[in-house]
């Protein structure tokens, strides 16, 4: 196994620079783009029709206004099935706010598109209608696991790890923990998706998968104090602590990046749009988890510790 001797409480300040940097660049885009709830958060309807041959955008979305009256977003998904002219392909109208789509006005819809291309085939492959006040007490559920699932991992990593403060380490571990979960949004809203369940599936599944990354250097760290004795320093516990688990860190992330770029790979050749919008943006999570576990938490915990041991000193 390869040993390093990376100092990374020493270039701290070049690790928070990135990360900083990122977040900046993240919040630019969030003002530009905005961030798109899906249906089942801000409440709306959504029809799913399936059709073969080829038709316009701006064909498209004339039809579905003049059969329904009002103005609705139409998206146009190439390639379920098959090639050329006899592919299946989707087609999703969708309205966000308390109106719904009625079974007529779903007829309606079909018999406009059919209309306006006759030698294609439009069918109803899926209907949803979510009220806008379930829609939101949905989302606010969902925040709620997200939060009620970061005070337990305090609670978790403080208890297990009190010999070597275990508070410091819980706190770390969950500001680590938030920087994953704001990279996984900020790539939702660069990459223009909804943010749905799958936001949440993915935000979940990261706070699981980088504090398990924490939890291997903070439990290298309690056993190097058990080692090397209660006067070797913060920084340099931390730094033997991170180089020992760096390699081990490293080859599970590459590992899990690499199974998750294949269903990546898979969900864009069959165009499975939540497949992708699930694993790029885990893809994303896992590398910043990565990151922050080693980068951000030991430094962060460290920097605790430090100013703890100042006040102590400054008192006495």
């Amino acid at each position: 196994m390869k040993k390093f001797n990376i100092k990374f409480y020493q270039h701290r300040k070049i690790f928070f620079g990135i990360s900083l940097g990122l977040f900046v660049i993240g919040l630019l885009c969030n003002l530009l783009f905005g961030a798109e709830l899906d249906i089942n958060f801000r409440g709306g309807a959504l029809v799913e029709y399936s059709y073969t041959g080829d038709v316009n955008q701006e064909t498209v979305d004339q039809a579905v206004e003049d059969a329904l009256g009002r103005s609705v977003t139409v998206t146009i998904t190439d390639g379920i099935g098959g090639t050329g002219a006899t592919s299946s392909k989707s087609l999703t109208v969708s309205l966000s706010g308390s109106e719904g789509i009625s079974l007529d006005e779903q007829k309606a819809i079909a018999a406009e598109l059919s209309k306006a291309y006759p030698d294609s085939t439009f069918e109803v492959v899926q209907s949803s209608s979510v009220p806008p006040t379930m829609g939101a007490q949905f989302f606010a559920k969902c925040l709620v696991a997200v939060a009620l699932a970061a005070v337990l991992l305090v609670i978790y990593v403080a208890f297990r790890f009190k010999k070597i403060g275990g508070m410091a380490a819980g706190v770390m571990a969950v500001v680590a923990l938030l920087h994953d979960v704001l990279m996984v949004y900020f790539t939702f809203v660069v990459f223009g998706f909804p943010i749905d369940d799958n936001f949440i599936a993915v935000v979940l599944t990261i706070l699981g998968y980088s504090l398990n990354d924490t939890i291997v250097v903070y439990d290298r760290v309690r056993e190097n104090r058990r080692i090397l004795g209660p006067k070797v320093s913060y920084e340099q516990l931390m730094d033997t602590s991170i180089n020992q688990t760096l390699t081990r860190s490293i080859n599970t992330s590459v590992c899990t990046f690499l199974a998750v770029t294949v269903v990546f790979i898979v969900g864009t050749i069959y165009n499975l749009s939540s497949v992708t919008t699930f694993a790029l943006p885990m893809m994303v999570g896992i590398v910043t988890g990565c990151y922050s576990s080693v980068f951000l938490a030991g430094p962060l915990y460290v920097m605790w510790q430090n100013h703890k041991l100042k006040k102590k000193e400054a008192q006495a």
